[in-house]
């Protein structure tokens, strides 16, 4: 099992996604969504390479997977390292996918080493 590390973009993406579910639909919903969250997290730890390279591909963006949430119509976005998954960001299904990876910082590349 390898360890998960949230990139700065992604622990926004996820307040901005729980504080959404708890101002339009409550507690309980936000709650939810924070435990499909968890067990996303938990599946891409033990199985990192089962996620779609697809906006790898897309995106020019080596090494880069994706993982859909149960129940809730977003996406992991990740990089499998030697040593760890780093989640890059946490994005609704409906956004422009490729432009939220436009200006990826060079620390956050995909591609690099960390």
């Amino acid at each position: 099992m390898k360890p998960l590390a949230q990139r700065e973009r992604a622990q926004r993406d996820i307040e901005d996604a729980f504080d959404f579910h708890l101002r339009d639909a409550g507690a309980k919903v936000a709650s939810d969504f924070v435990a499909a969250l968890d067990d996303a997290f938990r599946h891409l730890q033990h199985h990192p390479g089962t996620g779609s390279m697809r906006f790898a591909q897309l995106l020019d963006l080596p090494g880069l997977r994706h993982w859909r949430l149960d129940r809730f119509p977003y996406t992991v976005f990740y990089v499998e390292r030697d040593v760890r998954i780093d989640v890059l960001r946490v994005l609704h299904q409906a956004r422009d996918i490729p432009a939220q990876f436009r200006d990826v910082p060079q620390c956050e590349h995909p591609s690099r080493p960390q």
